[in-house]
């Protein structure tokens, strides 16, 4: 292990991007006396941070909603439920506005900064690192670890890497890798006649894949080529896995209501009673879209009755067979999806680093001492809603205090080497 002149003990952090700025700027908090350095490949840090949530960065969450880990983390709760207990959501918010980042919940409970713009949270990190002069060298790719022999402590923070090849030189190393593939993306689906209906919202729908237990509620978008908005994002990465088996060919229903068949039995039954004179088409009922009211109509009566008679059927002509399929089509509208929309802005890998190569109280390597891993790299990755970045914030501070705990016990070691030779 080697030492600056003035005997510090130095540390690399590789990865410019979130968690590796929460990595650098906490261990230098916590030990002001470590020598710390970013290490960035591309010529800009803190580019993710810069696009995320449509450019105002939704940093964290306020976890009001959420019972349990394993909703918003499909992979890695269990880690997480460990690490939060002493770095947690409250523990984020609390030192982003200690920094000078005001942020704001907004009634979904996800967290922004109060200027609603990303670059909020990339000042406060550039100006810590300049208060607490840590260097950031961009343009700086360091393809081997031996390239930082001079470091006493290393933390890779290079996020989610697209394939195995980038992940062999840590599988080479004797880190177990989780294969990677892509999580939080739309699903492409062929139907011209949803396609017509690009930009419909649907704010209380659920998806899901028939046959399996992984489904999503939330807002749903239709876009011109499928689905998207968070209930789509969400089952995304619940399926992450399934889908990519699957080559993203598999079949997908749409719960259009967000309530069971006999809630939307009763509530048809009372609708119609009441309108019986009236047009199929002009009920409205669960507040849905014209639009979609009507392309919900066709996908139910479609193959019984022409375009032209659905549009001007009386409500009251409805028979029971033609209810239940209509509650059926309501409840459980059948589409394939046909492909997933390519690499975005909201990109996140599930995969990476298996949980198993690390020690879960610091991160810390188990095939190699002072090595130190957080963020996306490690196979932990959250649902929409500002829940990976709060993943970042709370590894990389576990990794900075597992730094702080190593380079404590190396000083106690040197200490007792000395009073020995002594």
């Amino acid at each position: 292990m080697e030492h600056t002149s003035q005997g510090l003990m130095r540390t690399a952090v590789v990865g410019g991007g979130a968690a590796g700025f929460f990595l650098a700027i906490n261990l230098k908090e916590l030990c002001p006396h470590m020598d710390v350095t970013i290490f960035e490949r591309s010529n800009r840090v803190l580019q993710k941070v810069k696009i995320s949530g449509g450019g105002r960065c939704n940093c964290t969450n306020s976890f009001a909603d959420v019972d349990d880990l394993s909703a918003v983390y499909p992979r890695g709760h269990r880690l997480m439920k460990r690490l939060m207990q002493q770095f947690g959501h409250r523990e984020a918010f609390r030192w982003f506005e200690r920094h000078g980042v005001a942020l704001v919940t907004q009634p979904d409970q996800c967290v922004f900064p109060a200027v609603q713009d990303s670059q909020a949270i990339i000042d406060c990190f550039l100006t810590q690192c300049r208060c607490l002069g840590i260097e950031i060298r961009t343009s700086s790719s360091i393809e081997a670890l031996d390239a930082l022999s001079n470091f006493d402590f290393i933390a890779l923070t290079i996020g989610g890497q697209p394939s195995m090849n980038r992940l062999q030189w840590l599988a080479d190393m004797g880190h177990e890798i989780v294969a990677p593939v892509p999580s939080l993306f739309s699903l492409g689906v062929v139907d011209d006649e949803l396609h017509s209906l690009m930009g419909t919202v649907v704010d209380n729908a659920k998806v899901f894949i028939p046959g399996t237990k992984l489904k999503a509620s939330g807002a749903l978008l239709i876009t011109h080529w499928g689905l998207s908005g968070p209930a789509t994002l969400k089952l995304s990465s619940y399926a992450a896995r399934y889908l990519a088996d699957a080559d993203y060919h598999a079949p997908l229903a749409i719960n259009w209501t967000g309530l069971d068949e006999d809630q939307v039995r009763s509530k048809l039954i009372d609708v119609i009673s009441s309108n019986e004179r009236k047009q199929l088409t002009s009920l409205h009922p669960f507040d849905l879209p014209t639009r979609l009211w009507e392309h919900i109509i066709h996908k139910a009566l479609g193959d019984t009755r022409s375009a032209a008679d659905n549009l001007t059927m009386p409500a009251g002509a409805i028979n029971k067979k033609q209810l239940n399929r209509l509650v059926a089509t309501l409840t459980a509208t059948p589409y394939e999806v046909t492909s997933r929309a390519p690499f975005h802005d909201e990109f996140v890998t599930c995969g990476g680093v298996s949980l198993a190569a690390v020690n879960p109280a610091t991160l810390e390597s188990r095939h190699r001492p002072h090595l130190f891993f957080a963020g996306e790299l490690l196979d932990i990755d959250g649902v929409t809603g500002g829940f990976n970045f709060q993943a970042a914030w709370t590894t990389a501070y576990a990794a900075a205090k597992g730094i702080v705990a190593a380079a404590n016990d190396e000083e106690l070691k040197m200490k007792d080497d000395k009073s020995r030779c002594a």
